[in-house]
Formats: C-alpha cells, sequence, structure tokens
C-alpha cells in the first residue's frame, strides 16, 4: 500500500449512502485527536492480498518482524463490504492496545491491532474515543 495524495473528504463524500455516515463520524472522531498530523488516503494490496483504500492518520515508522521499518499509519479506517475496520497501530506495555480496550467498546470484534464495528451504534464511543486518545498519546511519548 502507498499513500496517495488523493483527496479524503472526497473520498468519503463518494460511499454508499448507507455507510458513509459511519465513516464520516468515525473520521471526525479520528480528526479531533489528529492535531497536526497526517491524514491520507493509502491505497493499494493490504494484508492477505485485498485491494483497499484506507485513511491513514499520523504517519509512523512501523517495525517488521523481519527486514526494515515501513512507513505506515498510527491509525487507518477503511469501509469493507459489511463493516468498517478500525486499524490502531499502537501498542502499551508490550500489547496493542485495542486488547486493552476490548471488553470496553461494545459490540465490536478486536483483532491483534484491528477493531471491526459492524454497527456504530452498538460501541461505546467514549471508549473508542479513550483508545484514540491513547494511541495518539503513545507518538507523544505517554
Amino acid at each position: 500500500m502507498e499513500r496517495t495524495g488523493a483527496d479524503v473528504d472526497g473520498f468519503l463524500a463518494g460511499l454508499p449512502d448507507a455507510r458513509r455516515d459511519d465513516m464520516v463520524t468515525l473520521d471526525q472522531r479520528i480528526r479531533s485527536h489528529l492535531g497536526s498530523r497526517e491524514r491520507e488516503l493509502w491505497e493499494g494490496v493490504f494484508w492477505g492480498g485485498t485491494e483497499q483504500k484506507i485513511i491513514g492518520y499520523a504517519r509512523i515508522e512501523q517495525p517488521r518482524p523481519k527486514g526494515e521499518a515501513v512507513e505506515w499509519f498510527l491509525i487507518g479506517l477503511a469501509l469493507q463490504k459489511d463493516h468498517v475496520s478500525l486499524y490502531v497501530n499502537a501498542a502499551a506495555d508490550g500489547a496493542y492496545l485495542t486488547k486493552k480496550y476490548a471488553s470496553r467498546l461494545g459490540k465490536a470484534k478486536v483483532g491483534a491491532a484491528a477493531v471491526t464495528i459492524t454497527r456504530l451504534d452498538a460501541v461505546d464511543l467514549d471508549a473508542l474515543d479513550a483508545l484514540i486518545a491513547e494511541a495518539f498519546a503513545t507518538l507523544d511519548g505517554g
């Protein structure tokens, strides 16, 4: 995947009506913590070989188990066929933050660094905001 320079607001405006509101709501919540950091559209083949468009927030260097670190995003937001994926590439005390917040998020599937949201109204948005805030705090040494 790579950064495209495409207009993120234009991308959001072009999403199907049924999911656009969820994506815009999540984008606004993430941006409220973003400060002067980057908000960029990434496109290309994602893990598992699927073609993706992901809004990336805050450019980082992501360590890899084998090989050099890669340029990536701290938080990513993507519309999938039946859900929204929120990727949180932040850890504390040796564990991904998503695991720390899993029990507080409400009805969402939580993986190692991803939160799968089928219905935004079933998610505890205050807990989601806390997860996002803590992820950004890791960039500031917090």
